[in-house]
């Protein structure tokens, strides 16, 4: 229908019917829905195929821990037996304080993989719980015994272990027979023959608890070890240590002489436990 106004002006109206206008409405909004239909299908369909994947990768991990499990359980099971064996060369108490009992262990003993063997089937998360849960054990164990063994390396490193110098071996500890009277003697140290001014050197970390002449010895040194162990060098022609001084291993304390009574150039060594002379090769490891 075409209309013509006052000023001339054309203008085109339409005249639809209500029902075309509706059933526009309708066809637009069935194919906005089938648009978002499609998109979510689509999306769906996506999410799908990476939650299959995930699934997937879950059930290789979890294959891979089943397969690992008796690995891993006889591995701490191991441990235990090392620790065993460890804590037994201090002695039953130590062994007993800490909950050593020996070879074995109920429940970490070492079982098969196949539910059926086992006698029925094992859940993935009270196995990764056990392995956990013995892993602390192991770990407070191998502190312990970090802890004692720090306190035993501390004991090594004072004991007389080294040779204090190198030499020909002229008298051993013991019974002997006198260079000045001929008759039997006890001697209460060995003598090891050397040039004289050779280098003397500590045999364990200690404290210098005499250092000066000292009657028939001579020019002697006196080291203090702890635990009521000490080691006597005599017939030095020097010193290089004072009184109340602190030694480590290996470190230079003196030089071997004549001094004192002496038939000829050596270092009288002598190791006393609880203040009784004691054979010195009995602590000479190296």
């Amino acid at each position: 229908m075409l209309i013509l106004g006052g000023d001339s002006a054309r203008c085109l109206r339409l005249s639809v019917p209500r029902w075309a206008v509706f059933a526009m409405a309708v066809v637009g909004l069935s194919a906005l829905g089938l648009l978002v239909g499609d998109w979510l299908a689509l999306r769906l369909a996506g999410d799908s195929v990476a939650l299959h994947r995930e699934l997937a990768d879950l059930r290789i991990a979890a294959a891979s821990f089943e397969r690992r499990v008796p690995e891993m359980r006889a591995e701490v099971e191991s441990w235990r037996d090392t620790h065993g064996r460890i804590w037994s060369a201090f002695g039953p108490e130590d062994a007993a304080r800490r909950g050593i009992n020996g070879i074995g262990g109920g429940a970490l003993a070492r079982q098969t993989d196949s539910p059926a063997e086992r006698g029925g089937s094992r859940s993935s998360a009270g196995d990764l719980d056990r392995l956990v849960g013995a892993i602390s054990e192991e770990g407070q164990n191998l502190r312990a015994l970090e802890r004692l063994l720090r306190r035993a390396g501390r004991m090594l490193a004072s004991l007389p272990s080294r040779w204090p110098l190198q030499g020909v071996i002229n008298s051993e500890f013991g019974s002997r027979t006198s260079p000045w009277t001929g008759v039997a003697e006890f001697h209460s140290g060995i003598a090891i023959v050397v040039p004289p001014g050779t280098p003397v050197h500590a045999p364990g970390a200690g404290v210098v608890a005499f250092a000066g002449a000292q009657g028939h010895y001579g020019l002697t040194i006196v080291l203090d070890h702890g635990d009521e162990l000490r080691t006597l060098y005599a017939h030095l022609s020097r010193t290089a240590v004072v009184a109340e001084q602190k030694v480590q291993r290996g470190q230079l304390i003196g030089y071997s002489g004549n001094s004192g009574k002496s038939s000829g150039p050596h270092l009288h060594y002598e190791i006393a436990l609880q203040g009784r002379p004691v054979n010195p090769r009995a602590y000479l490891w190296e």
